[in-house]
């Protein structure tokens, strides 16, 4: 049995690495639109002037049957149900057709529920939905007050408004890092060259491929698939990961990067958020799969490393608008 040698990776310095820190401010306005945000999340409803047709954004509330071939079916109906009109909270088609509307009237309505809808059994097929509109009742936002801010959990308006500060400048500061950290990545890639295990670069090319088919086809599962070969692309990419892989991985080493029992835990915490009522499971799972558990140590060791690194480079802070991040943040998806 042979084994393939891992590479000599070379050190570089890391002070010739030069990067722009892109610095945002929470100013009044943004402040501004999030408490607006906060408001129209609490808004309320109050009955409209009796005869008054329901307009988009208005609040119908309904009595309804849904029925396919004439027979109501499991789950289509339901009692004094406040939509909102426009909310996209139902089917596409259905909540159009309640504009326009009165309370007292019997409006039918007729979709087809999409091809890929998650109950297999009305996937595709044509139904109507008899409505009763029991009332109509326009938006009132809430007042942006210390009434408002007690609901979120704020002592007052300024409180209130301090922490949606401190919220969206961390929000800030964590897009901004993701555009350093790509620009971090790209420096390394060019900078440090060494040969690759060919293996290595294979096995990734083949998960690069493998991960982008299944994200161009969600409705296949498992391995039931004809061959996927990689491309070109895929195998330049592979290159890149596997190089910056081994590279952030010796850098580590030399640098003794752990990570701590405290910050695994905060990870499988935040994951385990994901699966409300089945946490204990989710820990169990994690304590016996060891798989699983590189998975959530990987990400974090290298954010350690990346950290290190940008201690250590020649980094400049420019003062940018919030859009000027944003297209930044857009731009690394277009890479």
């Amino acid at each position: 049995m042979s084994y393939e040698a891992l590479p000599e990776i070379p050190e570089f310095d890391f002070a010739k690495l030069k990067l722009e820190k892109l610095v945002v401010k929470a100013d009044e306005k943004s402040v501004k639109e999030a408490l607006d945000n906060l408001a129209s999340n609490a808004q309320s409803f109050e009955d409209r002037k009796k005869g008054s047709k329901a307009k988009d954004g208005d609040q119908v509330v309904i009595d309804f049957v849904g029925k396919i071939d004439g027979e109501a079916f499991e789950g289509g109906a339901g009692e004094d149900y406040p939509l909102v009109l426009g909310s996209g909270s139902f089917i596409p088609g259905f909540e159009s057709q309640l504009v326009g509307a009165k309370a007292g009237d019997e409006v039918a309505v007729t979709v087809s529920f999409p091809a890929d809808y998650g109950a297999k059994h009305l996937a595709g097929k044509e139904a109507v939905f008899d409505c009763t509109v029991k009332g109509v009742k326009a938006p009132k936002p809430a007042e942006i007050d210390d009434a408002l801010a007690k609901q979120f959990g704020a002592e007052s308006l300024d409180a209130l408004k301090t922490q949606v500060s401190e919220r969206l400048e961390a929000e800030y500061v964590g897009a901004s890092r993701q555009v350093m950290k790509r620009a971090l990545l790209d420096q390394l890639d060019k900078l440090v060259k060494f040969d690759l295990p060919p293996s290595l670069v294979e096995a990734e090319a083949g998960q690069i491929a493998h991960q982008l088919w299944h994200d161009d086809n969600p409705d296949h599962h498992g391995h039931d698939h004809p061959e996927i070969t990689p491309t070109d692309e895929h195998k330049t990419l592979a290159e890149r990961r596997v190089r910056l892989g081994l590279l952030l991985a010796e850098v580590g080493r030399k640098e003794s990067v752990e990570v701590t029992d405290a910050e695994m835990t905060q990870a499988v915490l935040a994951q385990a958020r994901q699966y409300p009522g089945q946490e204990r499971a989710f820990f169990e799972f994690v304590q016996k799969n060891p798989q699983m558990q590189q998975q959530l140590r990987a990400p974090i060791f290298e954010d350690k490393v990346v950290d290190l690194v940008f201690a250590g480079a020649k980094v400049t802070e420019k003062e940018v608008s919030k859009d000027k991040l944003q297209e930044a943040v857009e731009a690394l998806d277009e890479l």
